[in-house]
C-alpha cells in the first residue's frame, strides 16, 4: 500500500510534538506576512513563494528553520526570529487551509 505524501508527512510529524495550529488565529497573524506573500497566500513579490495550498508540515518545518537559522533568507530570517511555536503552527494551519485550483492550459 502506497501512502500519499501528505499522509506520510502527517504520520512522521505526529511523533515530534508539533502542535496543531489554529487557522483563524493564523489568518490574523498573516497580516504581517501579506506584504510579500499576500493575505491569500499568493505572492506579491517575484522572489517570495506562494504559500496557499502548501502542506502544513512543510510550512512548519520551513518557518522553524528560518527561526533557528538552519535556513537563511535576509527577510525571512528577521521575520521568523521572534515567532513562537504556536505562531508557526497557526500560520502553517492558515496558509495550508487555503484551497487552490490548478487548471491545466486548454
Amino acid at each position: 500500500m502506497l501512502l500519499r505524501p501528505a499522509l506520510l508527512a502527517a504520520l512522521l510529524l505526529a511523533g515530534t510534538g508539533a502542535e496543531a495550529g489554529d487557522a483563524a488565529a493564523g489568518r490574523k497573524k498573516a497580516v504581517a506576512c501579506q506584504a510579500c506573500h499576500g493575505l491569500d497566500g499568493v505572492s506579491k513579490l517575484p522572489d517570495a513563494p506562494n504559500l496557499s495550498g502548501q502542506v502544513e508540515p512543510y510550512l512548519v518545518k520551513a518557518l522553524g528553520e528560518f527561526r533557528d537559522g538552519t535556513r537563511r533568507n535576509e527577510v525571512m530570517s528577521v521575520a521568523a526570529k521572534d515567532l513562537t511555536d504556536s505562531d508557526i503552527a497557526d500560520l502553517a494551519a492558515y496558509y495550508s487551509s487555503i484551497q487552490i485550483d490548478v487548471v491545466p492550459p486548454s
